[in-house]
């Protein structure tokens, strides 16, 4: 088996989904795409676009503007057509398993070079748009209880977790995304992009919008639940409809010695899990144990932990099972520079997003730290986890 490593990953800014606040209002997802493509190849000259044996891109929903998105917005982005595509989707892991099928060519001695890449606009392509559901599902689950909101609420009721460590989380969570964007520790993985402020305005867009320098968490406990009568899954402590794409490049490491390029980290492993649906956010839990059952591994071995926080519930019911870190807020080596309550949350984006940030938070802020953990939960019960290992 062949040995695959990171050699870089980038990502746009994490812009807001709104037709009249985005600042990327005006861009398709095929152009961040395009944004982060440029980037790659800009920031690795020996590497040349018709080098690349394949790229693979994950994105939750695949219709309207990212119908077939992989093949499309390459080909849009002026690059070669010699080079195939394919896109992937399991709703939120979608960006992992496009990165994860990259690896495991790459290791089978199949390619050599591979872009694994993430895009999602919640606002052009809304969640669950045009999707239609097989109408026998209902007869094994309540369908309101399918709807992310419910599953949250649902996480919280039974695990338990009060509204005040939701709240908690979220503070957190901006302020830690805050610390890391003023100490400018975003700016090796987020590549600048043209925008649009609230007046319309052009502007060079250089962090993620939804990043709330402060928080008032006297305001956020007067929020009010649009999910359950009385609940406690509010917009303070869910992650936001979001939009931006990212991608990382990889490669064998005998291609990438021959090339002489430099690299810290490899991919060690990756799997995806599957749980109850209407509990969907708890995905984390058996993805990681797996992940552990197959190497040998527990939360001991591992350095920093980059956990999607879909919502402030779930997050904490993963951290606090699986035992990770403190079971709340400040945490030590979970999502230390923020996590998608503050960043924003792409749907099929995000499982490469957190990869890229694990890698710079491991060789900024764990150097010495032999393992980095990555996982994520996704709708209807898709979940995944991988591993990287400093080499």
């Amino acid at each position: 088996m062949q040995e695959c490593v990171f050699i870089d990953g980038v990502r746009t800014p994490n812009g807001r989904a709104h037709k009249d606040k985005g600042w990327f209002r005006k861009l398709r997802p095929d152009e961040l795409l395009t944004e982060v493509y440029k980037a790659l190849f800009a920031r690795n000259p020996k590497v040349k676009p018709e080098d690349v044996d394949a790229v693979f891109c994950g994105t939750a929903n695949i219709s309207g503007m990212q119908n077939d998105i992989g093949r499309l917005a390459w080909l849009a982005s002026g690059l070669p057509d010699s080079v195939p595509s394919n896109t992937i989707t399991n709703q939120c892991p979608s960006g992992m398993s496009a990165t994860m099928h990259a690896a495991r060519a790459i290791m089978t001695g199949e390619t050599d070079i591979m872009i694994a890449a993430g895009a999602e606009d919640m606002d052009k392509v809304p969640m669950g748009s045009n999707m239609n559901f097989p109408p026998r599902l209902l007869k094994y689950y309540n369908g309101a209880d399918l709807l992310m909101g419910a599953t949250a609420e649902k996480v919280a009721e039974q695990w338990p977790i009060s509204r005040q460590d939701m709240d908690n989380m979220a503070v957190w969570s901006n302020k830690k995304a805050s610390e890391a964007k003023k100490a400018g520790k975003f700016k090796n993985e987020i590549v600048p992009v043209m925008g649009l402020d609230d007046n319309g305005k052009e502007f060079l867009v250089e962090h993620d919008q939804w990043i709330r320098d402060k928080t008032d968490p006297a305001k956020m406990a007067t929020m009010q639940s649009n999910f359950k009568p009385n609940g406690n899954v509010t917009a303070a402590n869910a992650s936001p409809l979001t939009q931006g794409a990212c991608a990382l490049l990889l490669m064998s490491r005998k291609k990438a010695d021959q090339l002489g390029l430099s690299y810290s980290y490899k991919y060690k492993m990756g799997v995806l899990a599957g749980c109850d649906p209407t509990l969907m956010g708890i995905g984390p839990i058996p993805a990681v144990k797996k992940l552990f059952q197959k190497t040998g591994l527990t939360p001991k071995d591992i350095g920093p932990i980059e956990l999607n926080e879909a919502f402030a519930s779930q997050s904490l019911a993963c951290i606090r099972t699986l035992e990770l870190d403190n079971p709340n807020a400040p945490f030590e080596r979970v999502n230390v520079w923020g996590g998608a309550l503050a960043l924003g949350h792409p749907l099929g984006q995000s499982g490469a997003r957190i990869i890229i940030t694990l890698l710079n938070i491991m060789k900024t802020d764990f150097p010495e730290a032999k393992y980095g953990l990555a996982s994520l939960c996704g709708a209807f019960g898709n979940a995944g986890a991988l591993l990287v290992e400093k080499v």
